[in-house]
């Protein structure tokens, strides 16, 4: 452990957050930006995450949307949101929870399992800000997750 977390809850964090600030800068869905960065270059990002530390999310999240071509798309959860929106780190510590969830209890590795959390029917239901399931508990959210949807 290095730090208050283990390094790896820091590095995957750090991913979730270029993930998420990609996908609100874009209006994309958080699996198709997930698509767009790719395996390899996601499994890059968090091999160098406590390089890429040293320099603003948003920077990261900036020249990956430059670099991957992602384009605007029409999925603007911030908008549609009636509540208080979510910050994205917020958001971001949602996601790697359940991704080290999956790490910790499943042989997956960390950037499959993150494919596999990104692209699954819990992250459509925790990107939907006007239902409560990013406020779910982490073990709720992982048993979901197994289930393939939302209990």
């Amino acid at each position: 452990m290095e730090g208050r977390e283990p390094k790896l809850d820091n590095d995957l964090f750090f991913v979730c957050a270029v993930i998420e600030h990609i996908a609100r800068t874009t209006a994309n869905r958080r699996a198709d930006v997930v698509r767009a960065i790719g395996e390899k270059k996601l499994s890059h990002i968090f091999e160098l995450a406590d390089v890429y530390h040293c320099e603003p999310v948003e920077n990261t999240a900036a020249d990956l949307i430059e670099s991957r071509s992602i384009t605007k798309g029409d999925f603007d959860n911030v908008a549609a949101c009636k509540y208080n929106v979510p910050y994205f780190m917020d958001i971001a510590r949602v996601y790697m929870r359940l991704i080290v969830d999956v790490v910790t209890q499943t042989d997956m590795s960390p950037i499959t399992a993150l494919i596999s959390v990104y692209t699954s029917r819990v992250s459509d239901k925790i990107d939907d800000y006007n239902s409560s399931m990013y406020f779910e508990n982490p073990q709720y959210l992982y048993e979901s997750y197994i289930a393939g949807e939302p209990l």
